[in-house]
């Protein structure tokens, strides 16, 4: 060690000599050996213990990329059938309309159809009341008709008796049945 006194120099400075030199050498060496030894040991492990959490990461930032781009592929698949849908309503309703107003127009004709049948048999049997009416009205000329005959027979009477006897005749059957 230096000691600075009062009538001495410094003869070396900082003390180097070869032993500190051997000494720092060594020192030196032994860290490196130490730093490699560390470095097998627990770097190494350190190291690829990261290395692969960063693949786990790149993994799933990956897997997550993927699963956003089918995400955004699926997503425009329906929002395309989400539109043919509402292509595909719009024609199912446009057909349903059609077949409606095809179906409404069958059913009124139908309802013509059944409307001129309805009228058609009021009308026979309007002319069968009618003709059988006809055939009674007949059957009653020809009853009055048979009484007046027997009665003129009977009678053998002027014009005057024969008009009086037909307004009698007339009185007797009423005015109803000549008036239907």
């Amino acid at each position: 060690m230096i000691l600075l006194t009062g009538g001495e120099s410094m003869s070396r400075l900082f003390d180097l000599d070869w032993q500190l030199l051997a000494d720092s050498v060594l020192m030196i060496i032994a860290i490196f050996f130490l730093f490699l030894i560390l470095s097998y040991f627990l770097f190494n492990p350190a190291r690829k213990m990261l290395n692969a959490r960063k693949d786990k990461i790149q993994l799933e930032l990956d897997t997550a990329r993927t699963s956003m781009e089918n995400a955004q592929a699926l997503k425009k698949e329906y929002e395309t059938k989400l539109q043919g849908i509402d292509k595909e309503a719009e024609a199912i309703l446009s057909e349903a309309r059609r077949k409606g107003l095809a179906n409404e127009n069958q059913i009124i004709a139908q309802a013509k159809e059944e409307a001129a049948r309805i009228l058609e048999r009021a009308r026979a049997e309007a002319e069968l009341e009618k003709q059988k009416m006809s055939d009674d009205v007949k059957r009653e000329i020809i009853v009055v008709a048979s009484l007046m005959a027997g009665k003129f027979v009977a009678a053998s009477m002027d014009t005057k008796q024969q008009n009086q006897l037909i307004d009698e005749t007339i009185k007797e059957m009423g005015d109803k049945t000549w008036l239907n």
